[in-house]
């Protein structure tokens, strides 16, 4: 009987379309924010005081939030900063892949839709010695989990 371990968090990769082939664009530190959960509407009965009925409406999905060290020559860059600059939202499509030691994907996940709502660079400080790293968060429409 074949024993089953749940798989590391630390082999991943971040696949964007139209960036495809730029190596630094797929590398990211972490990335966090693939949740999904149900908005709910309260609804009263008459003559049912003891309770509301909570019915399901939709459902919604956090931000994504991507890390990695900051990379001056970048075009995932340069696509969030056409739309903070110049307000021109041009959605993407990207995968998210966890891998397993043989590097091939043991989930996927493909966001649908999505654009950049915040970039920022993290402190300098002369007193450290650590790298620079970006966060890219991104809003998105939803996403399908594929096995």
């Amino acid at each position: 009987m074949a024993m089953s371990y749940p798989p590391v968090g630390f082999h991943f990769s971040v696949e964007f379309t139209g960036l495809e082939g730029e190596t630094a664009d797929s590398q990211f530190q972490s990335v966090s924010g693939l949740s999904v959960s149900i908005d709910t509407e309260e609804m009263a009965e008459g003559g049912e005081n003891r309770f509301k009925y909570k019915l399901p409406v939709r459902t919604k999905h956090a931000n994504l939030v991507l890390k990695r060290g900051l990379q001056v020559d970048s075009k995932l860059i340069d696509w969030c900063m056409d739309s903070f600059e110049n307000f021109e939202f041009e959605l993407r499509d990207l995968t998210i892949k966890l891998l397993n030691e043989e590097h091939e994907p043991l989930i996927t996940w493909n966001v649908v839709h999505a654009f950049p709502v915040k970039w920022e660079v993290g402190e300098f400080n002369a007193q450290e010695s650590k790298l620079v790293v970006e966060t890219i968060e991104l809003a998105y429409q939803y996403c399908n989990t594929l096995s």
